[in-house]
C-alpha cells in the first residue's frame, strides 16, 4: 500500500521475512528512526518537517506494530536489528544515522555493534539496556505486568484507550499529553488482543535481549545517549563501559516522549552530525 501525505510516502517494504510499514521523506544523508512502545512511526511526526530539507528520513513501524505485517514472534532485539538491516538493504542505503526511542533502543544498539559499517551514528533516547549494569534500581511496575505471558492483553482488551492514555500523559512534560491525532493513531495501533500481544512481545523479549546485549561486544560507532525526565542519564552510564565514542545530553523541558515534547531539540541533535 502506498499513500501520499504531501511529499511523504508511506508503504510496506519486505525485510527479513516480514513487511514493515515505512514512512519515507526528504533528501540527504539517511536517518533511520525507530519508535518504542506504545508508539508507531508517528511519534516522530513533529520532528520530520525539521529534518526533511537536509535528511532522507526512514521511519518504520517496528515488526508486528502499527501498519506493519502481523507477526507471531521476532520481537527480540537481534531480530529487530536484522529487520532494520534488511530495510536499509531494500532501500539501497549503505550507511545511516540510527535514532531510537524506548523499546527501539536494544535493536538499534545491536545494529550498531554487529554492523558498524552500516551505522554512521547512533542516537539512543530514554531507555535502559537489559543485561548492562546501571539500569533501573527498581523497574517500573508495568515491566512485570507486560512481561507475564498472556496476562496484560487479556486484562486490557476493551480498555486500550484508557490504558494508553495513562502512559501518553505520564510520559510527556508536565503531563500535557500528546496531540489528539497522534494519540488516536497509537490507540488504533494497539487495540485488540493480538495487537496488544505483539506490543507486549517487546517486553517479553527482555531476557533474550539481555543475553544478546551481554554477548555483543563493544560499540564502536559514535553514540549519543539522550535523556528526558524519566530515564535521564541512566543509559549514558550503562553505555560508558562498552562504547568507544560516547556523549550524553539531557533535554530540558521534556518527559519520556522526547520527540513529541521537544521536536526542536531532537532535530537539532540529529542535524548536528554533518
Amino acid at each position: 500500500m502506498v499513500t501520499g501525505e504531501g511529499e511523504m510516502e508511506v508503504r510496506r517494504i519486505p525485510t527479513n521475512d516480514t513487511e514493515l510499514n515505512v514512512a519515507l521523506d526528504g533528501a540527504g544523508p539517511p536517518v533511520l528512526l525507530m519508535h518504542g512502545w506504545p508508539h508507531t512511526w508517528q511519534v516522530w511526526r513533529p520532528v520530520l518537517p525539521l529534518l526533511t530539507s537536509q535528511r532522507r528520513v526512514i521511519a518504520p513501524d517496528l515488526r508486528g506494530l502499527g501498519d506493519s505485517a502481523d507477526a507471531a514472534d521476532g520481537f527480540d532485539a537481534a531480530t529487530g536489528a536484522d529487520d532494520m538491516l534488511g530495510l536499509l538493504d531494500a532501500l539501497g542505503v549503505d550507511r545511516a544515522d540510527v535514532v531510537a526511542l524506548d523499546a527501539g533502543v536494544p535493536a538499534a544498539f545491536l545494529l550498531g555493534v554487529r554492523h558498524p559499517t552500516r551505522v554512521r551514528r547512533l542516537v539512543l533516547m530514554e531507555a535502559v539496556l537489559p543485561g548492562l549494569p546501571g539500569g533501573f534500581a527498581q523497574p517500573p511496575w508495568w515491566f512485570g505486568f507486560h512481561s507475564a505471558p498472556g496476562l496484560a492483553e487479556t486484562v486490557l482488551e476493551g480498555h486500550e484507550g484508557a490504558y494508553l492514555d495513562w502512559f501518553l500523559t505520564a510520559g510527556t512534560y508536565e503531563r500535557r499529553g500528546v496531540p489528539p491525532e497522534i494519540r488516536d493513531a497509537f490507540v488504533h495501533a494497539y487495540t485488540g488482543r493480538e495487537a496488544l500481544r505483539r506490543g507486549f512481545g517487546y517486553y517479553r523479549a527482555a531476557e533474550q535481549n539481555a543475553t544478546a546485549i551481554l554477548a555483543a561486544g563493544r560499540l564502536t560507532v559514535p553514540t549519543l545517549a539522550v535523556g528526558g525526565n524519566t530515564v535521564g542519564d541512566l543509559l549514558h552510564h550503562q553505555l560508558a563501559p562498552v562504547t568507544d565514542e560516547l556523549t550524553g545530553t539531557l533535554v530540558a523541558r521534556s518527559g519520556h516522549l522526547v520527540p513529541l515534547d521537544r521536536p526542536d531539540a531532537v532535530a537539532e541533535l540529529i542535524l548536528a552530525s554533518p
